[in-house]
């Protein structure tokens, strides 16, 4: 099967079939002597690839943007946006070639190179990718799908000698990306005043992922009132993205209207990160000196960026009161999707209005003491039988005895079998996390040629709620005297 593996997949391009103005012919640059330094075999299941495909010459060749997909001519698409609250105008994929989409039984996975050269849309850009930012990109993607929480997904990294200057020297990379479509809200707003490409775009995105959005009148599509129902779902699960982000503890970093995916998922890893030691306002990424995508500022920012969308919608007839009424359920959707997961983190079997004040003093004793994100809520589905362990998570127990105390009393009132509880619990929260110094710490490996921590890594990353014996030290958090991983828009 290796040998044909790629050329029996059903290959094509339904990007390709919207008219030339979305989007260049241009081919990727090809890196010079390039290796194959990781290949998801989860992801590659995704498009009906096996483990023995990935080691083949035309694997290599194809994600070192030196093959093709079935003979399709790479494309990179436009698109427009905000960024960091301002309007940036066109952009576009800048270091990314779309060299088509397979077809599956489970559905249609698009296939992407990112930091594969120039298109005409790099601006000042030299459209390539350093191995520090793709090893990040690669695992946290991974990251994310083993937690649940809807992203692209990362099939391969591959690696070479060629140079690229950032503020040193280092050496480039590319990383091949599968999603059912890269379509982004910026897509939506670069046509934002022209109604036919607006109305083809939506046609794509309508019999692409929400085929029961379509709205129909006198036999053919109402593209007003499709408008409406994709924004209603669109918001809807954008709200239920950013409740998984907040309780995974995870920060996206640079939140523009042109890295949101129109389809609900985790797009564009840069200066990401899981936190660490909890602060509700923390800042992952040092490019980001106001703070505009702090953990606690994200849903917020996400229903500025479904406005943005909203707006460029109203050039297919859609009316401004309409699509405030579209956007009006984001805040019930995400405190229902955020309440839900905190109840199960927390082992209650239901969210009760007087849980409330219980999360207030949750959070505030977190953010006043920095405990750790992630082991504070595995630890509690134990602090029943071993309080000691989460209370030393705490540099001064006292508070957090009084919070654990009150806890307990309304866990226990609920009844139930507590082991089912405590293994509930478990798998709701993770053991295991992308901190900054594990990603860091398989970057340098990385730029040795060794990928054993990207192995190590995913091994505990695609199920990070099973705690594996002899992976002890990735769930430590940096010691405490470690040097901070700074990333920033860079990264």
């Amino acid at each position: 099967m290796a040998r044909d593996a790629l050329a029996s997949l059903r290959a094509g391009c339904s990007f390709a079939s919207l008219s030339a103005g979305f989007y260049t012919r241009v081919a990727p640059r090809p890196l010079r002597n390039p290796r194959l330094l990781h290949a998801s075999p989860d992801a590659a299941a995704l498009i009906g690839l096996d483990a023995e495909a990935l080691q083949t010459p035309a694997f290599l060749a194809l994600c070192s943007g030196d093959g093709r997909l079935a003979d399709i001519a790479p494309l990179a698409t436009v698109y427009s946006g905000h960024q960091f609250g301002v309007w940036a105008g066109q952009l576009g994929d800048g270091r990314a070639h779309l060299l088509g989409d397979v077809r599956t039984p489970g559905g249609t996975w698009e296939i992407q190179l990112k930091g594969s050269g120039r298109t005409p849309y790099s601006r000042m850009g030299d459209g390539w990718a350093v191995l520090r930012s793709s090893v990040r990109e690669y695992l946290a993607s991974e990251a994310m799908a083993g937690l649940g929480i809807p992203t692209t997904r990362a099939l391969a990294l591959v690696a070479s000698d060629d140079p690229v200057m950032r503020e040193s020297a280092e050496t480039a990379a590319v990383v091949t990306r599968l999603a059912p479509s890269f379509v982004r809200f910026g897509h939506f707003e670069h046509w934002g005043h022209s109604h036919h490409e607006q109305k083809a775009l939506l046609e794509h995105v309508i019999a692409l992922g929400y085929p029961e959005c379509r709205e129909r009148a006198a036999g053919r599509m109402d593209p007003a009132a499709t408008a409406c129902r994709l924004l209603t779902e669109v918001s809807r699960r954008t709200a239920h993205l950013m409740a998984r982000w907040l309780l995974a503890g995870f920060c996206h970093g640079v939140m523009n209207t042109d890295n949101m995916s129109i389809l609900g998922l985790t797009l564009d890893y840069g200066p990401y990160g899981f936190m660490d030691a909890f602060q509700a306002n923390h800042i992952c990424n040092h490019s980001d000196t106001a703070g505009r995508y702090a953990w606690n500022a994200q849903p917020a920012v996400a229903r500025w960026n479904l406005y943005r969308l909203a707006g460029s919608l109203m050039v297919l007839g859609c009316e401004a009161p309409a699509l405030e009424t579209c956007l009006a359920s984001f805040e019930a959707e995400f405190l229902a999707a955020y309440r839900a997961g905190l109840a199960r983190k927390l082992g209650l079997d239901a969210w009760q209005p007087e849980d409330a004040a219980l999360e207030d003093d949750w959070w505030a004793l977190l953010h006043v003491q920095r405990a750790d994100f992630t082991l504070a809520f595995r630890r509690l589905a134990e602090a029943d039988q071993d309080a000691g362990a989460w209370l030393a998570l705490f540099p001064d127990p006292a508070p957090a005895r009084a919070w654990l105390d009150r806890y307990l009393v309304r866990r226990t009132g609920q009844g139930g079998d507590a082991p089912a509880r405590r293994a509930a619990m478990l798998r709701a929260n993770p053991l295991y996390v992308l901190r900054n110094h594990l990603a860091q710490r398989a970057i340098e490996a990385a730029q040795r040629h060794d990928a054993t921590e990207i192995d190590h890594l995913l091994t505990v990353l695609r199920d990070p709620y099973t705690e594996r014996p002899g992976f002890e030290f990735y769930a430590r958090p940096p010691a405490a005297d470690a040097r901070a991983v700074p990333v920033s828009c860079s990264s």
